[in-house]
């Protein structure tokens, strides 16, 4: 099926749906569930929800508000409060899991209190494939993924942004800090403003895709593999480790990998993924 195709899929999808509250993030895939959504089925037929609190990035809910605005839907703001779930603080493998299952409460009280009939996420096809224990949440909550649903990929739907003139068309992927911590160390709020402001750093410094994986005592940086010659030269190598050092990090390093999705994932056999998304 060709995206044109997959587009109208979507409509129809979306068509029966009716009426949707739309877990939004700002980011690439729910802007455009988003805006075919309003397009689809009208601004008054959409409610916009974003998760916000300290395993987000600073700046998210700010950029996420105005898209919003520009697309011209209501936006709610709703914080989970993932830091007093002790399962999910443990950072395990299935810590996803935990975040989503506390998110898709929130958002289907919501969608019941508001009169929308759907919670529906910007899960897409290529997600399914990859190692991501949120999504067992959604199937759980009984929750859609209309964009998974007609098999739209992280290309297509990028393509698609850029045709209907959306902002994030080439927008690089930014989730939740949470995903920077090793498993098994426990998530606290100064490790996670650890990762989000040397992040926020390595970014004013020209570095479009970057992760800081914590790792307790030592920062592993990610940038991508033509960047990392920049990162490693003066004056931006030293004004790195400061600030990084400055952060609580005792040890500064640079992976000559370059930057990767779902690095820390590479730890875990494969025996290891298919229990956690089978538990």
């Amino acid at each position: 099926m060709d995206t044109k195709k997959k587009y109208q899929s979507l409509q129809h999808v979306l068509k029966e749906l009716g009426s949707v509250l739309v877990a939004y993030s700002g980011g690439v895939d729910s802007t455009l569930l988003l805006k075919v959504a309003v397009d689809t089925l009208g601004a008054e037929h959409v409610l916009a929800c974003i998760s916000v609190g300290t395993v987000q990035p600073q700046g998210q809910y700010e950029h996420a508000r105005n898209i919003a605005g520009q697309i011209g839907v209501e936006l709610i703001a709703v914080e989970p409060n993932d830091l007093a779930d002790p399962e999910f603080v443990a950072n395990t493998p299935q810590r996803c899991f935990h975040c989503k299952s506390n998110i898709c409460r929130s958002l289907l009280a919501l969608a019941q209190e508001r009169g929308f009939k759907h919670v529906v996420f910007g899960t897409n096809a290529d997600d399914e494939s990859d190692f991501r224990p949120g999504n067992r949440a959604l199937q759980e909550f009984h929750v859609r993924s209309p964009l998974a649903e007609v098999k739209l990929t992280k290309s297509e739907i990028r393509e698609l942004s850029r045709q209907l003139g959306l902002p994030t068309a080439d927008m690089p992927a930014n989730p939740c800090l949470v995903s920077r911590l090793q498993y098994d160390l426990p998530i606290t709020e100064e490790r996670l403003r650890q990762v989000d402001e040397a992040e926020r750093l390595l970014r004013r410094l020209g570095f479009v895709e970057v992760r800081v994986r914590h790792h307790d005592t030592i920062a592993r940086i990610e940038v991508r593999s033509q960047d990392v010659p920049k990162l490693a030269a003066e004056p931006v190598r030293t004004k790195v480790i400061e600030k990084l050092k400055s952060l609580g990090f005792k040890f500064v390093t640079l992976d000559l990998q370059g930057f990767r999705s779902g690095s820390l994932n590479e730890p875990l056999s494969e025996e290891q993924k298919k229990t956690t998304l089978e538990s």
